[in-house]
């Protein structure tokens, strides 16, 4: 745990001299291909680059649309969008997935409880570098959080998808009372026991993600869950993080009705303020990419794509 006077100096770093500074530690190191599949529609390719995991799925009829960039958010990794990855794809869309330092099967490079929004906002930029045309992002919870950073102090893409996303101005103060009703024992004592005890079983995974009697998802989940900085909350919000003005680009905001971590109207307030399409998932909590009816909602992300980059 690190103490309050070094996560007041973190979390107060400016953030475009932190992210200016960040770089990639594990450049040049040796590449591991974990997994491969091909069928008649879709193939996959799971491997570690530059100490950075990757999950790359694409459809077998080669496509001119953008690449699909997928940024997971606090404690997950490029696992949560594996199935998303493979119904896009049956779509038509390639997609790629990584997992940033210290989470899912990439190294830590900085100590995870010292990364911050711009430290991480390094490696998602470097991920959408890689690409020749630019891509599509796609971020969830934190990731979206990433989103809007990308969008403030990186630019604009073709178009941006925020999943159950942090909210446009203040996180804390859109969900911090939420959290403490999830689980009240967990969330005062993980910042001393750590994230093993807040997600010490599958209740506890099932409550913060997933919606009423979806223990299944909640099992499969908890072993891919990691350690998270607690930095990060405290800089999506003045007087650090102020967001950018709307603009023309493309928005989409899915928010989960029963999310019990991001109530729907903060979620509605943030889509407002971008000028977001607001598109309201039922039945689905805050994975809602892991969630019973996923495969719907990826579906009506890809209807939204191909309308509003008329495809």
């Amino acid at each position: 745990m690190l103490s309050p006077s070094t996560i007041k100096r973190l979390s107060s770093v400016d953030p475009l001299s932190d992210y200016q500074s960040s770089k990639n530690e594990l450049l040049g190191s040796k590449s591991i291909t974990i997994e491969q599949q091909k069928t008649d529609s879709w193939s996959l390719s799971h491997s570690i680059e530059d100490g950075i995991e990757r999950v790359v799925v694409k459809p077998s009829i080669p496509s001119k649309r953008p690449a699909l960039v997928m940024q997971h958010g606090m404690w997950h990794s490029a696992s949560c969008w594996r199935d998303w990855q493979i119904w896009l794809a049956e779509c038509g869309w390639e997609s790629h997935a990584h997992s940033l330092p210290g989470h899912g099967r990439s190294p830590e490079q900085r100590t995870v409880p010292e990364c911050s929004l711009a430290y991480y906002l390094r490696f998602l930029a470097d991920e959408i570098q890689r690409h020749d045309t630019p891509p599509i992002l796609m971020g969830h919870s934190m990731g979206g959080a990433l989103t809007q950073w990308y969008l403030k102090y990186v630019g604009p893409l073709p178009a941006m998808v925020l999943v159950a996303s942090w909210t446009s101005h203040d996180i804390l103060k859109d969900s911090l009372w939420n959290a403490m009703k999830i689980d009240p024992l967990g969330t005062c004592l993980s910042p001393f026991l750590g994230w093993r005890f807040q997600f010490r079983n599958d209740q506890a995974v099932r409550k913060w993600f997933f919606t009423k009697g979806n223990d299944e998802a909640a099992q499969k989940l908890r072993p891919e869950l990691g350690p998270e900085s607690e930095i990060v909350l405290m800089q999506h919000r003045a007087p650090i993080w102020t967001p950018p003005a709307a603009g023309q680009m493309p928005m989409l905001w899915l928010g989960a009705e029963e999310d019990a971590i991001i109530p729907d109207a903060a979620s509605r307030r943030a889509a407002n303020h971008y000028g977001a399409d607001y598109l309201s998932i039922p039945d689905a909590g805050h994975d809602l990419m892991l969630e019973r009816n996923a495969k719907q909602s990826a579906l009506q992300i890809d209807a939204w794509l191909k309308e509003a980059l008329d495809l």
